[in-house]
């Protein structure tokens, strides 16, 4: 439970527009700088789209990682520098599972799977 006095009560994370925060200068009420949203490309087609302060041409990075696969993406469709088409890439995204199947071997699964399955059917009373 919270306490009444507690300062977090109604506070909300982030810049709130107009909030009268300390980092937004001598007058919180001033316009917020323009942004522009750029689109990027993976080599699996997925578009990222991150939303920049409206900045020169040369100063918007040319490559960005992917959101959904995290493989580079670059502003042009079907270009990616410096990537691996995605069935050559020898490291590529790293799921969890395949993490784990790095350092376990099949046998090491089938142990803790089996001493898993004896200890859930001595807690029932079950036999094997």
């Amino acid at each position: 439970m919270t306490s009444p006095n507690s300062g977090f009560r109604g506070i909300r994370a982030g810049v709130t527009f107009g909030a009268g925060l300390k980092n937004q200068g001598e007058d919180p009420l001033a316009e917020r700088p323009p942004r522009i949203r750029v689109s990027y490309w993976c080599s699996q087609g997925h578009e990222t789209q991150p939303v920049f302060i409206k900045l020169p041409e040369e100063q918007i990075p040319p490559e960005w990682d992917c959101r959904r696969c995290g493989r580079p993406a670059s502003r042009n469709p079907g270009t990616v520098p410096g990537q691996l088409p995605p069935e050559d890439d020898p490291e590529g995204y790293k799921s969890h599972l395949d993490y784990v199947k790095e350092r376990r071997s099949s046998q090491d699964a089938e142990d803790v799977l089996a001493g898993a399955l004896k200890r859930l059917r001595a807690g029932r009373g079950l036999t094997d």
